[in-house]
């Protein structure tokens, strides 16, 4: 392995005799997020050490030097805070094999035994999520999961929830006018496009004019201190409101929670993620229902976002309910507000929903994917939406630290889209290098194991290390519903 040249802020042992030439070092990688966090009157003493690096999948993308920069990064952002209340800095650790696993934990997580995705309540919803070539040669990715997207994509297609019949039905259409007919009918959907066409794309040159994380300051509000900073881990006492679902907002939530953050999940009875997204997301969290379109329970998730240090959301029209981020400022003077989007929540497609692999096929990874001409997720299978989650998390815990610095209201901005569209530029791999290399099989992370009420979990632990403190360990989640929407 070679050793990098680095700044205080990071250094690496990664492979850079196969880096793309020209292409970022991981350190490079590293302390260009720190810097994108960090605050003017404060020089963060704790590194960072990434330990191996790409290629270790088959894929052209750079996957894990970036997911293990992301993760370096949150690591940072973390020991910062600690760093602020007087502790010593920290080495962070983070080695590229386990940020590959990292990105397919949902598949390395067991519940007594059984893969968690075989816990999902219809498990053919996922069978039909998949590429489908239409009339005009080109392919679109079609997502069925939750039952108002599988009846909006059957609605259009006429036709059953079966990919054989799905597929058959989109043969008889162009691919931009289904992914348009779908999105209109409340459902998601993303036509595979090259790199090149989603940058002259207006959605695409949007995201490209922002940076990879948005941290802005939305008004005033009073300096801060957290509270329990000077213990570990660090974010004890951190009010967390957490309306997100999926994978990338309850990761980033969980990350705060094993952190020492108090955060409560909040999700309507009717529109709740699957006992498996709870399972895989939900650890050292309480859940609470809420229905925002019921005047008192309105009021009481008002109340709780009063007190809350940071509220995070992933849903759309969560403003109409009067829930906007400058509401929330106004509401909670001081407050983080983390949002969570695929396409931009104020850009031209900020009425679009949009998961993991729909940001992949629009954008052109999953072009560069491509097996044998059809077009590929990455050998993870997911990608933006663990890189996402904890660029989310690196940067809401900057945003506390410059509240506690400077004072203010924050606003932090998460788009998946644009984590793939950053990935892309880190520069590809050239695919002799890679076609050869083996799929990711069995986990070099380490597993931890944790009793729930919904069984015994066993999971990837997390994927960085401390010099000079424990790692955390995963907490076990809570049934949804099971807490009072309270603090």
């Amino acid at each position: 392995m070679n050793a990098d040249t680095a700044t205080p802020q990071s250094s690496t042992a990664d492979t850079a005799s196969r880096r793309p030439p020209g292409a970022p070092s991981t350190a490079a990688i590293i302390d260009s997020l720190t810097a994108l966090f960090g605050t003017d009157d404060e020089q963060i003493r704790s590194h960072a050490t990434v330990i191996g690096g790409d290629p270790l999948t088959p894929s052209p993308h750079r996957l894990a030097d970036a997911t293990s920069a992301a993760i370096a990064a949150f690591g940072i952002q973390v020991a910062a805070v600690a760093e602020s209340a007087g502790a010593d800095p920290q080495t962070i650790t983070v080695r590229a094999a386990d940020a590959i696993d990292q990105l397919r934990a949902s598949y390395l997580t067991t519940v007594s035994g059984v893969p968690a995705p075989h816990l999902i309540e219809d498990p053919r919803a996922l069978g039909n999520n998949d590429f489908y070539r239409c009339r005009d040669d080109r392919w679109i990715f079609l997502i069925t999961t939750y039952a108002g997207l599988r009846d909006a994509v059957c609605k259009v297609l006429n036709c059953p929830p079966f990919p054989d019949r799905i597929a058959e039905a989109a043969a008889h259409w162009d691919a931009v006018a289904l992914e348009t007919a779908v999105c209109a009918a409340g459902g998601v959907a993303a036509v595979v496009r090259t790199a090149a066409q989603w940058r002259a794309h207006e959605v695409g040159i949007d995201l490209l004019a922002r940076d990879i994380v948005e941290i802005d300051r939305m008004g005033d509000g009073p300096q801060t201190d957290l509270p329990a900073a000077a213990s570990w881990p660090p974010l004890g006492g951190v009010r967390v409101t957490d309306l997100t679902h999926v994978i990338a907002g309850p990761v980033s939530t969980r990350l705060l929670a094993t952190f020492g953050a108090d955060v409560l999940h909040v999700s309507r009875p009717d529109n709740s993620d699957p006992n498996a997204m709870v399972v895989m997301t939900g650890g050292g969290k309480r859940n609470a229902f809420a229905d925002l379109r019921d005047d008192h329970q309105r009021a009481a998730f008002s109340e709780v976002c009063a007190g809350s240090d940071v509220v995070v959301n992933s849903y759309r029209g969560i403003a109409e309910r009067g829930f906007g981020a400058h509401d929330l400022a106004a509401l909670r003077p001081g407050v983080v507000v983390c949002e969570y989007h695929c396409w931009g929540a104020d850009g031209p497609w900020a009425e679009r929903g949009g998961f993991d692999q729909l940001a992949c096929s629009a954008t052109g990874f999953a072009g560069s994917e491509a097996v044998n001409g059809r077009p590929s997720l990455p050998p993870t299978y997911l990608l933006n939406d663990y890189l996402a989650a904890y660029l989310g998390a690196a940067g809401m815990v900057a945003a506390l630290r410059r509240r506690a610095a400077v004072g203010g209201s924050w606003r932090v901005r998460i788009n998946l889209a644009r984590v793939c569209m950053w990935v892309q530029d880190l520069g590809l791999l050239a695919r002799d290098v890679v076609d050869d290399i083996p799929r990711p099989s069995a986990p070099t992370i380490g597993l931890q194991t944790v009793d729930s009420p919904f069984g015994v979990i066993t999971e990837p632990g997390l994927p960085l290390s401390f010099d000079g403190v424990p790692t955390p360990v995963l907490k076990a989640p809570s049934p949804l519903g099971s807490s009072p929407l309270r603090w």
